[in-house]
């Protein structure tokens, strides 16, 4: 491959695309193992999809928030190094594919040039911070969560304490008791929240930890019911340490956080949170919210005019897609964006549209769609003519016929069965069928190509999950039907129950008897979650049964949604094949380069990053010679215990004293200039007699 250069004024920006250019040529060089290569490129938003050769990158847009330069520079990006789709993700995220990987460094280069970063979008760190779309905007909000989510992006962005967690780590905000950021089901969600102390109003958060879909859901504990808004960063920055610490490594399946909040018990959890507090550079931390509370401006006073064509449309749109602004005289307008899927020339034009006419700035969605804020109620009719002209002035924006769908077998490693084909004909029942859900803002559909929920389908009021059943020698795509899922507001949901697995082509007609039962036997105003509690997930059951026999199908149930050939289920489909080399001598490496962070980060005056770092060497060097001899390395509190009876305590290394009472200094000092001095030296001490014992061993 050729060699890149980058031009990124940003020191740490160009470093970051430097070494992913770096590794890139060592991993196909035979220098770099597989795993330790698929990690870095996953914290530097480079996933490999289902087509061999190609990668999906991941641009992490922080709460879904673009201005038109923004935009503008992802269309080019993805023009130049993919092939002009967008897709929105459910964590306001953006997607392109089919990107070859000798190319991401140039890619993420020319993304930064626009502020824009691809840093930890996948991989086992913190992922995109997402927040209610409709923040700063919302009349309901006791106060604008921008800045803080903004905080919280900004301050955990290449943060030692999160680079290498055991598993990946959500983040969410939500301006409202609405909770439409979907705290319950976050590692850690936070709803605004404010409180009286004496005369004055405080700003702070209802905090929920632990939540999580997936395979096994868990519904978020309650860690506080009001924390102040300076408590925010050091509160996070205590559950990831102890997260990165005591969390499960080596079993994927169990390495999320809701699994240790469950082992531990939320009292055992928070009592470690309790005792990292000496180790944490910040006791408060204030954020400075003046930067979100500009003026608003436009570019242009000019209110065109138009002639609308169909008023009863227009009346429609804004009906369901226009929500009015808490500031005078302002609204946002919703694009309703199939399957979260647009392309460039149509996202050039949006941009164009928002700089001249909308303060330039909108926000992609939880539901993979677009909201562009701070329109003049006098243009509305301007907004109506030219979104339609690109497509975007579709009614129903957020409605049941706005269906949340992943990009399943199209292009996923892990779908199953098509999640894309089925909504697209759920979608398409809905218009011609049942014309008057267009406006239901009350029930949900949404649909996973897997169990892993990207799609959120274990959490809606009508779920789909991509499955398979077989039928004699053949397999067909299936649908696991879920129910009874859906937001409570304040911090409460539920999950769906699973009722009922019917064959992919079958999942038309199972939305038809849902929907044709619930219009005929519910109460007056009755919501679907009451009317489905009131009957009983058996009833479903009843009421589906005849769509799960599979001894009368027919050709056409063993060809799934958008496709034209016979299924085949695969999983897994395999990404670029690496060398087998030394892992021991890859981790003893990676201690290396975690050490020169160490001394760097010190030179610079970050005591508490250094510190880190420097904890972080200790314990990959640990792991390494736990490696080589088979022991169980799958949590950092396990590696530290693990290496003081397998090694100090049987005298094979000498050390000055115990190993975890040498690591563990790092929570009971505080991040001084002199105790980053003496652990970073510790640290270098350690790793020097490690390599030597490890090279004897190898001699010998």
């Amino acid at each position: 491959m050729q060699s890149f250069r980058s031009e990124i004024e940003n020191p740490l920006v160009e470093k970051d695309i430097l070494e992913l250019e770096r590794k890139i040529r060592l991993f196909k060089e035979g220098q770099v193992d597989e795993e330790r290569f698929r990690s870095l490129r996953l914290a530097r938003g480079v996933y490999g999809q289902r087509q061999l050769g190609v990668q999906m990158v991941r641009i992490k847009i922080p709460y879904g928030k673009v201005t038109s330069e923004q935009l503008h520079r992802i269309a080019d990006v993805s023009d130049e190094y993919s092939r002009g789709r967008l897709h929105i993700t459910t964590r306001q995220d953006i997607q392109i594919h089919y990107v070859s990987l000798d190319r991401t460094p140039e890619l993420w280069a020319q993304l930064e040039k626009d502020d824009i970063t691809l840093r930890e979008a996948c991989g086992n760190a913190v992922r995109n911070v997402t927040a209610s779309e409709t923040a700063g905007i919302d009349p309901n909000e006791p106060f604008d969560i921008t800045p803080y989510a903004h905080a919280t992006f900004q301050f955990f962005l290449r943060n030692p304490i999160c680079q290498e967690m055991g598993r990946k780590f959500k983040m969410s905000f939500s301006s409202t008791d609405d909770d439409t950021a979907l705290s319950f089901m976050h590692d850690l969600g936070f709803i605004a929240k404010t409180k009286k102390i004496g005369d004055t109003e405080v700003k702070g958060f209802k905090v929920l930890l632990a939540g999580g879909l997936g395979s096994q859901p868990r519904h978020a504990d309650v860690m506080y019911e009001f924390l102040e808004t300076d408590l925010l960063i050091p509160t996070i920055e205590g559950v990831l340490r102890v997260f990165d610490r005591f969390g499960e490594r080596s079993k994927r399946a169990k390495a999320r956080l809701k699994f240790l909040v469950k082992d531990l018990g939320l009292d055992g959890f928070l009592t470690l949170v309790e005792n990292e507090k000496r180790a944490l550079a910040y006791q408060s931390y204030p954020i400075d919210t003046s930067d979100f509370e500009t003026e608003i401006t436009f570019e242009s006073t000019e209110v065109p005019t138009v002639q609308i064509d169909n008023q009863q449309d227009f009346e429609l749109w804004k009906s369901t897609n226009v929500i009015k602004q808490k500031q005078e005289g302002l609204f946002a307008v919703g694009i309703k964006v199939h399957l979260g899927d647009f392309y460039t020339d149509k996202a050039r034009k949006l941009a164009d549209l928002i700089k001249q006419y909308a303060a330039n700035e909108l926000r992609f969605t939880l539901r993979q769609n677009i909201l562009i804020r701070h329109v003049r109620e006098e243009l509305l009719p301007f907004f109506y003519t030219e979104l339609k002209k690109l497509g975007f002035a579709e009614a129903g924006y957020d409605s049941i016929a706005d269906i949340t769908a992943c990009p399943g077998t199209d292009t996923c490693n892990l779908g199953i069965s098509s999640s894309t084909g089925i909504a697209v004909e759920l979608e398409r029942v809905l218009k011609a069928e049942y014309p008057q859900y267009i406006s239901n803002k009350d029930v949900t559909i949404k649909i996973s190509g897997c169990m892993n929920a990207c799609g959120q389908h274990n959490m809606a009021h009508i779920g789909f999950q991509g499955m398979s059943i077989k039928s004699g020698n053949l397999v067909a795509p299936a649908l696991q039907v879920l129910l009874g899922g859906g937001v409570l507001g304040n911090g409460e949901g539920r999950f769906s129950d699973k009722v009922i697995k019917v064959p992919s082509k079958r999942g038309p007609e199972s939305l038809r008897l849902l929907l044709n039962d619930f219009d005929t036997n519910k109460n007056t105003k009755e919501s679907f979650l009451n009317y489905y509690d009131r009957q009983g997930k058996t009833y479903f059951y009843d009421l589906l049964k005849h769509l799960s026999d599979i001894t009368n199908l027919v050709e056409d149930d063993f060809i799934d949604w958008g496709h034209d050939k016979n299924y085949v289920k695969a999983i897994g489909v395999g990404e670029c094949a690496g060398v087998v080399i030394d892992l021991v001598a890859t981790l003893l490496f990676e201690s290396e380069e975690k050490l020169d962070n160490a001394s760097e980060a010190f030179e610079n005056g970050q005591w508490s990053d250094s510190i880190y770092y420097a904890y972080s060497a200790f314990v990959n060097t640990a792991k390494a010679l736990l490696t080589s001899e088979g022991v169980k390395t799958n949590t950092h509190d396990g590696i530290i215990n693990n290496f003081q009876e397998t090694f100090v305590a049987t005298n094979r290394i000498e050390l000055s004293e115990n190993f975890p009472t040498l690591i563990y200094q790092i929570n009971k000092n505080k991040p001084s200039k002199e105790f980053a001095y003496n652990y970073l030296n510790q640290a270098k001490g350690f790793y020097q007699k490690i390599d030597t014992f490890r090279k004897l061993v190898v001699e010998n």
